[in-house]
């Protein structure tokens, strides 16, 4: 018997990887946003939207499993994922396994976005629902986005003290996937990248690998919050469960 597993956020970064490797006939997957992704597959696509609701009954209906890929770390963060995500949390019925997707670090980092991911996992950990709440580290490619997307004046320009343990999207993609037949396990195990490094050893990485001429020009800021990732809040040494590394990344870009 095949289990009915729902993807939200088909079209997100994480959405799209789960796409790519939820291919076992045992599974019959649909998928849902607000947007269509180009090319569905072989997959059943359902509109729906955590900001106003709409759509939310037909997406779950049927549905044995979730894993909840929908975020908004910019837009509307606060309907989407906590009062949005609590009316999305409502209309579940017969739901036996709700997977979330959360980020390591969360409760000791003090952003907005990060204290809205907490809130999330508080309302679904006091809701009736079964569940498995996973956090990972951060991507490789929000990373190198967010930092290291483009130099300026021939040079990285970061606050080079900062650590990140980044993970493959396409890795935790597996992982996630590895849950679906599983028992709910409430909060399980960190999912964290093979490597802690400092933001600017990340940058000297990237130099190294394309032969770049580009310098790193780090900085430090004052606060709590650089203070948060300088002692590697954000990252879990026992639980480097990742298998590509940035280093790989970056090759498989050039490929």
């Amino acid at each position: 018997m095949q289990l009915k597993v729902l993807v939200t956020g088909s079209t997100g970064l994480l959405g799209s990887a789960l796409l790519k490797q939820l291919t076992s006939p045992e599974y019959k997957v649909k998928i849902t946003s607000r947007s269509k992704p180009e090319n569905t597959g072989p997959f059943e696509w359902v509109y729906s939207d955590l900001l106003s609701g709409e759509g939310i009954e037909e997406a779950v209906k049927g549905v044995d499993v979730i894993i909840h890929a929908a975020t908004s770390p910019v837009k509307d963060s606060k309907i989407v994922e906590v009062s949005g995500f609590e009316g999305f949390l409502r209309k579940m019925q017969y739901i036996k396994h709700f997977i979330y997707p959360s980020i390591v670090g969360i409760d000791g980092i003090p952003l907005k976005y990060y204290k809205l991911k907490y809130e999330a996992e508080d309302l679904l950990r006091n809701s009736s629902i079964p569940y498995t709440i996973v956090r990972a580290t951060q991507f490789h490619n929000f990373v190198e986005k967010l930092f290291l997307s483009k130099p300026h004046f021939k040079r990285y320009i970061v606050p080079g003290n900062i650590k990140f343990q980044s993970v493959d999207v396409s890795d935790f993609a597996n992982h996630l996937i590895g849950l679906v037949d599983k028992d709910p396990q409430g909060r399980t195990n960190d999912f964290g990248g093979p490597d802690i490094m400092t933001l600017r050893e990340m940058a000297e990485l990237k130099i190294k690998i394309n032969n770049e001429t580009n310098k790193v020009l780090s900085f430090s800021i004052p606060g709590v919050l650089y203070k948060s990732f300088v002692d590697g809040k954000n990252t879990n040494d026992n639980q480097k469960m990742g298998k590509i590394t940035f280093v790989d990344y970056l090759r498989n870009k050039m490929d």
